[in-house]
């Protein structure tokens, strides 16, 4: 099958496409055949050896997938050959086959395309998870989205205006940010034109936010710490800047407000019925028509890392996805 291939760590320019054997699969596994393939920032990190994961090279990068069944370990009871479904896995999506996780495997809903499908898992469950388990959001609470046009920043939009709350989307372009107000934010915040903290207190009547979700960290973070309400959660995604920020602790005390971590990959062993849990709402989300993936570009397999790139330069609203079929 081709494959991108992961030989040594760098830009995505390294990458290579490949003729490789097909993946076996465990008896806790399904075989896909891929149709898309969703592109997450990590991607762009795991390639560089920068992130949690460090998979041993050689190594087919990518995580998300939507396709067909080909091959169903025997474990996996909940789906069937040839049912079209989406899959997870921490490597391997960037090809013509996937041996996905059987538990993070489930039937590709009927109303999102294949391309909506392979964009689904990483984001949403990331927001879920973090607003829900994590951020203890609720009804009536202002979440703060940093960065919020992209794929997770978006979904995030979505899910807390889902859960009742108000949602103030700060990104640094407007033409992506009126895409979140579609999307259902409540505030837009240009924090390259507009001061981020000025802003945010105006929203809020100088209370601050209930919950701010930063995967952006760097500057935002030093300046986001500063428009926190009483007993706020600071949900902390990942550093799409590039630097990891120092927090002044005594802000918290100040605040009453918590720091908190949001790894959703790994939370997929330690806390696996919340992740049921949440794929069930997300599942009846998607059904209600509340959820709509926004895909930007699909890119055939060969200009993956033309699609990765398009993240690292900051051109992608939404999704890019990787059109394998």
């Amino acid at each position: 099958m081709k494959a991108i291939v992961c030989k040594t760590h760098g830009s995505p320019e390294n990458l290579v496409m490949e003729d490789i054997p097909e993946p076996e699969i465990t008896k806790d596994q399904v075989l896909i055949d891929v149709h898309c393939a969703g592109i997450n920032f990590p991607d762009t990190l795991i390639i560089q050896n920068l992130y949690q994961h460090k998979p041993d090279l050689p190594f087919v990068p990518g995580t998300e997938v939507s396709g067909v069944a080909v091959e169903v370990g025997e474990n996996v009871k909940h789906i069937s050959v040839g049912q079209e479904v989406i899959g997870f896995n921490l490597v391997g999506a960037f090809a013509e086959k996937m041996a996905s996780i059987g538990s993070m495997t489930f039937p590709k809903p009927k109303n999102l395309s294949m391309a909506q499908a392979a964009g689904f898992s990483m984001i949403y469950f990331t927001s879920l998870y973090a607003l829900k388990n994590r951020g203890r959001l609720r009804e009536g609470e202002t979440v703060l989205v940093l960065g919020a046009s992209g794929g997770v920043g978006m979904s995030c939009v979505e899910i807390a205006k889902i859960m009742g709350a108000k949602v103030i989307a700060a990104g640094g372009d407007d033409n992506k940010l009126e895409i979140c107000n579609n999307f259902g934010a409540d505030y837009i915040i240009n924090y390259k034109t507009e001061s981020l903290i000025d802003k945010v207190k105006e929203y809020t009547g100088g209370k601050g936010a209930d919950v701010i979700y930063d995967p952006v960290g760097g500057d935002m973070f030093d300046k986001a710490i500063r428009v926190m309400n009483w007993d706020c959660r600071y949900l902390v995604i990942g550093f799409a800047s590039g630097r990891i920020p120092d927090f002044p602790i005594n802000r918290a005390l100040i605040k009453n407000s918590s720091i908190v971590g949001v790894f959703w990959g790994a939370s997929m062993e330690k806390e696996p019925k919340a992740n049921r849990d949440n794929l069930q709402q997300l599942m009846q989300w998607v059904e209600e028509k509340k959820l709509n993936p926004y895909v930007h570009a699909e890119v055939p397999l060969a200009e993956t890392a033309k699609g990765l790139q398009m993240l690292l330069d900051r051109e992608v609203v939404g999704k890019v996805v990787v059109k394998v079929k």
